[in-house]
């Protein structure tokens, strides 16, 4: 391989052959030139790589091709953040024109042998002499060329510098001084095999130097003092806790191999614990810790490298255990028999303090006190409670002792620890300790007693002011009787309530009633004073608690319903503000004997019945009195209101006033005017439209097609009934608003279709005379054509509309009304198809030809709705 030299920090090209195999020398850039302190190399081309002197070496076999014959070496100094590029390119050699080889000529190929000797070893803290040869490399081209050697590295031109070096002729390693193997375990270096005119004929050796380890350090403690604790009375082999130490030499070796041992105990007693050699674990070894005996143990471990082996290095340590405290030690009272004076009625007093004894550790849980009354003291009137700072019982009195009942109690106090009790092996059950204290009753002057102490008086809601409720009375302790005595009411409580200051009668001053605001809890609570003649008090409590009563009606809370055709059972739903039991279960009946014998009550629960008819009966309005009678025998009279609708939901029922409890349907003077207003305002409409159509004459066309816009299917199933009789009065209308009246008996209507199925209903009176009897001078109808104008329509409709209001005024009872005015439910909502007044038009001229052209499907319609 030949290398030209160029100028550094610009371009280096090399002369190499087309093809170049692994770990193949290409040539040596002078780094140092271009950069004097490059602490980083790299190349850009990851098939090169670039040593530190310099040297270009393949890490994979490479052929040359147009993207691999350029890339860029990049040194940096990080220091100084200074960077620098040099570019190098590859140039194929020419090739040299070879001789022709005889047949018998071997073809020898020759293979290059890597110079490589075994890693060196240097023992740690040699003592020379230096400097030490420790390894000498060679290379086999120094056969054929003068080889000088070189090396650079850790310990020879990087720290630490000057601790190796190399013979330039020879290729001896020598070390110059000693080294320490936990700060350098090992050096690796590279060396370099070059000729006299800087060709490497060699690849850069790297080097491994070992620094052997010599047994120069003691192993050491991880703590300089371990703590552990262990519970007393703990059984042998439960480990305490486990001591650590580490070596500094090499690790897997003799020098870093531990042994543990005890080396003394304090106190000096028996050996308590047990040193595990390998893993420096400690465990219980004496069946019997005793906290009361021995609080702790000190313990000097000790630890030896080279296995435990007396010519190993050691080093001591310190080991505390603490034992902890069990509750292995019952409580003593320091005295078995105490005695203590208290006066008589005297409550929440201290009487007496007792100490116990425990040998556990003071603040524990096993030296807690808790003391208690196991005797005497069946009607609590004694306590005893532990004061934490003393662990002393304190005994109380909670309830006044009478003198005269008692004048003196014993009791038997008991003492016991916070904690259970955990006793030692083999050891006896822990008794407990008693003690009894005598407390004398001394006695004193008393005031007046009140029996009982707590009264309760029931009072019926609403009684009358002043009536009486009851006695209370108290009497003195010491005669016995409630002479002299008086009785009073502190101010400052509920009102409800007086008393007499000489009899102790009470009565009330005031209505009770639960529902004012401050009676509703519906109880009081008062405090009465008895006062003797030597002004000694004694205090009592009245409970005052309101009864219910029976003083609200019962209420069905809806009495409005609208029942349609499937005719479901309403149900009635009542309340009641009574509490029980003046409350449910209510008794409906209804008072009414007509109306009970078309509807009927069937129960559903306590509170609620069902109402519904009990036959076919007339659709209309019924006002049906319904009595309720609650649980105290109270009734309240309540009236429903059904609205008996020919209607598939309530929403399609026309809820307006009407009534029909008897059968009679009657109308008030106000819906009268309203209906007639609402014709008034509709003729007024219409004759607004025929004025706006008649002025200009509108030609319409009708085409085959206009049945198919205006008729919608119905699926009727059978022809319906005949329509064409003298009742009937069409009316037309140009803008595609057409509308018919039929009379049916005596109730003849009037409808009036309007957009897209929007329907106005009006209500006429009952006369038998038609717009086309009117038109045809009253004889028969005219149901040819039937084609009317405005002025006839108008002609046939004022007069008889001003007779019907003139006599509606005259008539007060409505009788007229009663006659002629119906109302009629909503049959549902019109066609979304227009009318089919569009078939027909206002000119007698135009016939109706077209009726013949209608396709097959509105043939039946046609022939049912013309009389043929």
């Amino acid at each position: 391989v030949l290398s030209l030299c160029c100028e550094a920090c610009k371009k280096v090209i090399f002369h190499v052959p087309s093809e170049l195999e692994a770990d193949t020398l290409v040539g040596r850039v002078d780094l140092k030139e271009c950069l004097q302190s490059a602490e980083f190399i790299s190349s850009s081309n990851e098939n090169f790589k670039i040593l530190e002197d310099g040297s270009v070496y393949t890490t994979s076999a490479v052929s040359l091709s147009a993207e691999k014959k350029t890339f860029t070496i990049l040194l940096k100094d990080i220091q100084e953040h200074v960077q620098k590029t040099i570019h190098v390119s590859l140039v194929e050699e020419e090739k040299k024109t070879q001789k022709t080889r005889h047949a018998r000529d071997t073809v020898l190929k020759r293979t290059k042998r890597r110079w490589g000797p075994i890693p060196s070893v240097m023992i740690e803290n040699s003592l020379g002499p230096f400097p030490l040869q420790i390894q000498q490399v060679q290379s086999d081209t120094a056969q054929n060329y003068t080889i000088y050697y070189s090396a650079s590295g850790p310990g020879i031109d990087q720290d630490p510098k000057g601790l190796f070096y190399i013979e330039r002729e020879t290729g001896n390693i020598f070390a110059t001084r000693a080294v320490d193997r936990e700060q350098y375990p090992s050096f690796q270096i590279i060396c370099f095999a070059t000729t006299p005119d800087g060709y490497s004929p060699e690849v850069p050796l790297v080097h491994t130097i070992r620094i052997e380890d010599d047994n120069d350090n003691a192993p050491y403690f991880t703590q300089d003092l371990f703590e552990f604790s262990v519970p007393e009375n703990s059984k042998p082999g439960i480990v305490v806790g486990k001591v650590t130490a580490e070596d500094r030499d090499e690790p897997y070796t003799l020098h870093t191999t531990l042994k543990y041992r005890i080396v003394s105990q304090n106190p000096p007693v028996t050996p308590a614990f047990s040193l595990h050699g390998d893993t420096g674990v400690i465990a219980v070894l004496l069946p019997q810790l005793d906290r009361e005996l021995v609080s702790s143990y000190t313990l000097l471990v000790e630890v030896r490298d080279m296995a435990g082996q007396p010519f190993g290095l050691c080093t001591t340590g310190t080991a505390v255990i603490r034992i902890e405290d069990t509750n292995d030690n019952a409580p003593c009272f320091k005295q078995t028999q105490y005695e203590t004076r208290v006066e008589e009625n005297r409550v929440n007093v201290e009487i007496l303090r007792v100490s116990v004894v425990d040998l556990d550790e003071p603040g524990s849980p096993g030296s807690g006190a808790v003391y208690e009354i196991i005797r005497g003291n069946d009607d609590r009137s004694f306590e005893i409670t532990t004061d934490k700072n003393t662990n002393e019982g304190i005994l109380c009195v909670v309830k006044g002792l009478d003198y005269e009942s008692a004048k003196q109690r014993i009791l038997v106090i008991a003492v016991n620890n916070e904690a259970p009790y955990m006793l030692a092996p083999h050891s006896q059950q822990l008794s407990q300790s008693t003690s009894s204290v005598t407390v004398h009753v001394l006695d004193v002057d008393e005031g007046p007693v009140f029996k009982p102490c707590h009264l309760r008086l029931d009072v019926k809601e609403c009684e009358e002011i002043g009536k009486s409720i009851g006695r209370y009375l108290a009497e003195d302790p010491e005669t016995g009787n409630s002479e002299g005595i008086c009785y009073r009411i502190p101010p400052g409580q509920c009102n409800w309530i007086s008393i007499d200051e000489k009899s102790g009668e009470v009565r009330t001053i005031k209505v009770l009633d639960r529902d004012v605001e401050e009676m509703r809890r519906g109880q009081c609570n008062i405090t009465v004073l008895a006062i003797d003649r030597n002004g000694k008090t004694g205090t009592g409590t009245i409970q005052v608690v309101i009864q219910p009563g029976n003083k609200n009606y019962p209420r069905i809370t809806k009495t409005e319903y609208i029942m349609c055709r499937d005719r479901k059972p309403i149900c009635l739903t009542a309340q009641d503000g009574d509490e029980s039991p003046y409350s449910t279960p209510f008794v409906y009946r209804i008072t009414d004997r007509s109306l009970a014998s078309m509807w009927k009550i069937t129960r559903h629960n306590d509170n609620s019945v069902y109402l519904s008819p009990k036959g076919d009966i007339p659709f209309g309005t019924y006002e049906i009195p319904v009595s309720v009678i609650d649980n105290g025998g109270k009734v309240g009279e309540n009236l429903v209101k059904v609205n008996l609708c020919d209607c598939v939901t309530p929403t399609e029922c026309d809820t307006g006033p009407r009534s029909s409890s008897n059968g009679n349907v009657t109308l008030g003077v106000w819906a009268i005017l309203a209906m007639i207003l609402g014709s008034l305002l509709l003729l007024l409409i219409l004759k607004t439209i025929c004025g706006c159509c008649g002025s200009g004459v509108m030609h319409r066309h009708v085409t085959d097609d206009c049945a198919n816009h205006n008729l919608i299917i119905s699926n009727t199933e059978a022809p319906g009934e005949e329509v064409m009789d003298h009742n009937v009065i069409p009316l037309q209308n140009t803008n595609d608003q057409g509308g018919y009246g039929i009379k049916t008996g005596d109730q003849q209507t009037f409808e009036m279709v309007k957009g897209r199925g929007h329907t106005l209903e009006s209500v006429k009176g009952g006369g038998h005379q038609t717009l086309g009897s009117v038109k045809e001078g009253g004889g028969q109808p005219m149901m040819d054509t039937c084609r009317y104008s405005y002025s006839e329509w108008h002609n046939f409709t004022h007069p008889r509309l001003g007779e019907k209001v003139h006599l509606c005024r005259q008539d007060e009872e409505q009788k007229h009304s009663e006659d002629y005015l119906l109302s009629y439910n909503y049959e549902g909502k019109g066609s979304l198809a227009g009318s089919v007044g569009c078939c027909s038009d206002q000119h007698e001229e135009e016939a109706l030809d077209f009726l013949d052209q209608l396709e097959p499907k509105f043939r039946t319609l046609a022939e049912t709705c013309v009389k043929r």
